[in-house]
């Protein structure tokens, strides 16, 4: 897996061993697993107090560090009643916000001394990697305690400026609930919450935001507006306005991200950015949803962002193909007939100079994989 650079190991009963590399699906071998070659490799991976733990709840998740080979995020379920597991690696090096493309905003919000930050996507979309390395900025710029919260640790952070603390759920700490709770006694600058998975867990992190810290975590919607939806609804209905007004005052910033194929053989995110200005904030408290997309697109030199706009962006600096471009974006017809324009000017460009279109810096592509 390491060696030929698979993201994901796929481990079922039924057919062989097979690798996901670059969104293809690669088999190991043509010997279909059975199920008591599965329960041996979960009797190699799991301890004793894991395999009750699967056995009581049939759902598992945790980390596993391979020393020289790496660390892999593992889950463990069922499928037609065997045994299956699903391994992702784990990359050992914290990206940086260069290698992941992501631009100057990540570095502010990255070291704002208080408020909420999420960052939405689908799952496998790279949120955790983002996160990580704001967490690793952070680190690295500012003095201070970082508790993070996950399930399960994935990136180990080692203590540079900052004092790091890494707690795992269900080794280090029974739940998500119980550690953010003690996490307010153990004098942190700065919270990572794996996930946002339920009203108690929002707020709390919420709790955290509006008591002078900065508070960072994920939530799996498709996009910013969804995130904020997602949020109102976790809680009951007579605690809806409520829990806006919470949000208006402690959101900072929340990052929509979906991760798209490169020209390089690897994937690249587009990004969402929601920055919790004026009128953000009244449309938040006011339940006014459908009028915030009109406010990021019209607030972009603020550093407000829509996908769009960002699958543009990759298109002119030659990171994705047109047809990418178009076939991600929201509004296939408005980005086909941006991209349109652009190809004009650049022709027009070509025939004034009578020389080629300036060429784009050679480009590492090592550093656009995620």
């Amino acid at each position: 897996m390491v060696e030929s650079k698979a993201s994901d190991l796929y481990i079922t009963v039924g057919v062989p061993p097979t690798l996901r590399i670059e969104n293809s699906l690669q088999k190991i071998g043509e010997d279909s697993l059975t199920p008591e070659m599965v329960q041996d490799m979960l009797s190699e991976v799991l301890t004793s107090r894991q395999r009750r733990e699967y056995e009581s709840n049939m759902e598992l998740n945790l980390a596993l560090d391979m020393g020289d080979n790496g660390r892999f995020r593992v889950n463990v379920l069922r499928q037609k009643q065997f045994p299956a597991m699903v391994i992702r690696r784990i990359t050992s090096a914290i990206p940086s916000f260069e290698d992941l493309h992501l631009p100057d905003i990540f570095q502010t919000l990255a070291l704002k001394r208080r408020g909420f930050i999420l960052v939405a996507g689908v799952t496998s979309s790279g949120k955790s990697t983002s996160l990580a390395a704001m967490v690793d900025y952070r680190n690295q710029n500012m003095d201070g305690h970082i508790i993070t919260i996950e399930d399960p640790v994935e990136y180990a952070h080692s203590h540079k400026k900052s004092i790091v603390t890494q707690r795992e759920v269900g080794i280090d700490t029974q739940s998500y609930h119980i550690a953010l709770k003690n996490a307010l006694r153990q004098k942190p600058d700065a919270i990572l919450v794996g996930e946002i998975r339920d009203a108690e867990v929002m707020e709390m992190a919420l709790n955290a935001a509006e008591t002078g810290h900065l508070c960072l975590s994920t939530i799996h919607t498709n996009n910013a507006i969804q995130a904020i939806e997602r949020i109102i609804n976790l809680f009951p209905e007579d605690r809806h306005n409520q829990v806006r007004i919470a949000l208006s005052m402690n959101l900072t910033a929340i990052i929509g991200q979906r991760l798209v194929a490169n020209k390089y053989g690897g994937l690249t995110p587009a990004l969402e950015i929601l920055l919790n200005e004026a009128l953000i904030k009244e449309h938040i408290m006011k339940g006014n949803t459908d009028k915030i997309r009109e406010v990021m697109s019209n607030n972009k030199t603020s550093g407000m962002m829509l996908f769009d706009d960002s699958l543009y962006d990759l298109y002119v600096r030659d990171f994705i193909f047109p047809e990418t471009a178009i076939a991600e974006a929201d509004i296939p017809s408005d980005m086909k007939m941006r991209i349109r324009q652009h190809e004009a000017t650049g022709q027009m460009r070509h025939a004034a100079t009578g020389k080629e279109g300036g060429s784009m810096d050679q480009i590492d592509t090592s550093k656009l994989s995620l």
